[in-house]
């Protein structure tokens, strides 16, 4: 995956880090953050649209041949040249070869790719990098099934929030979406950490409303902001 393309300084990490303990001096959550520059590589999207570059220079060209192949004899110095099936068919791939490629390559330009990403293959994408991510660090590795993820991937511009058994079953999804607010007011002025910081706030209020913290209640998983 692609590095977040704005770096964040040891100022934004104390930050957010400072957000989850105080939020978590209240509740017995376990809360990490995790900050992504993107989610997916969207090649197969890039794959696809180059096809579809390739299937319309194919349609064009079979439905105005005459036009096509006279652009060509123009361009070679025909005077008048009788094209066979079997080259009006070579030209043809050549065409959709060369569509199919460059397109591909314009896509290499990662802000023009992920223009090209529609949200309804995004979003998903987002989402499942997260619960992958929520797997691995956080899923099942506190004593009460209480850990929560935060997570953040900066170019889909868009934030999940995974949360472990104990919390999941007294908090549905829904009420999460005061916390993605105040993050996003922050994230429209440019200052990311203090969007995770600001959600992180507002997760804390939630989780010290359903679960708060016991008096033997130890810190489990880092507070720390996790890049990737």
């Amino acid at each position: 995956m692609a590095g977040p393309t704005q770096k964040l300084t040891d100022a934004d990490h104390a930050l957010i880090s400072s957000a989850v303990e105080a939020a978590e001096r209240k509740s017995s959550g376990e809360i990490v953050t995790i900050v992504s520059g993107q989610s997916d590589d969207y090649f197969d999207v890039a794959l696809a649209w180059s096809a579809l570059a390739a299937m319309t220079a194919l349609m064009v060209v079979s439905l105005l041949p005459t036009f096509y192949l006279g652009v060509i004899d123009r361009l070679l110095g025909h005077w008048s040249h009788e094209w066979t099936p079997q080259q009006a068919l070579v030209l043809a791939a050549c065409i959709a070869m060369a569509k199919f490629v460059g397109m591909l390559v314009l896509q290499l330009w990662r802000p023009l790719r992920l223009f090209l990403i529609p949200r309804f293959v995004s979003n998903p994408r987002v989402r499942a990098r997260a619960v992958t991510l929520f797997r691995v660090g956080a899923e099942r590795r506190t004593t009460g099934r209480t850990g929560i993820l935060v997570y953040l991937s900066l170019a889909e511009h868009r934030a999940e929030i995974v949360a472990d058994e104990a919390i999941a079953s007294k908090v549905s999804p829904e009420v999460w979406g005061e916390a993605m607010a105040a993050m996003l007011v922050e994230l429209r002025a440019g200052r990311i950490a203090a969007g995770m910081a600001a959600a992180v706030t507002k997760v804390g209020e939630v989780l010290a409303l359903h679960l708060p913290r016991a008096d033997d209640d130890s810190n489990e998983l880092p507070d720390r902001l996790i890049e990737v």
